[in-house]
């Protein structure tokens, strides 16, 4: 018997600068893990997936990771997930940097 679909944000890695990011409702990708996209459906999951692929210009390594919704949108469900959302593990690098500075949003 097949898995019950849980909700999932498609994340991928910015192909410039090897950031982690996520894609947003408007289909574009932001560094900001509250800002993606919360995905409920699998077949809609699978073809953000599949235009994500597509986009082998601006990111690679696309995959859709497991997510829940909090109160200010969705948040990791896994431990990978969730230190991948906070950038390099450098505090000086990155998106631990960014928000130091308050641009933790690109």
């Amino acid at each position: 018997m097949a898995r019950k679909f849980t909700p999932k944000v498609l994340t991928a890695n910015d192909l410039r600068l090897g950031d982690v990011v996520y894609m947003t409702a408007s289909g574009d990708w932001t560094r900001c893990h509250a800002e993606a996209e919360l995905l409920e459906d699998e077949a809609d999951a699978e073809l953000r997936l599949l235009k994500a692929h597509g986009q082998s210009g601006i990111v690679v390594g696309a995959y859709l990771a497991d997510a829940k919704a909090g109160p200010d949108g969705p948040e990791p469900v896994h431990f990978r997930e969730a230190f991948r959302s906070r950038g390099p593990s450098n505090y000086d690098l990155g998106k631990q940097a960014d928000s130091k500075r308050g641009t933790a949003h690109v």
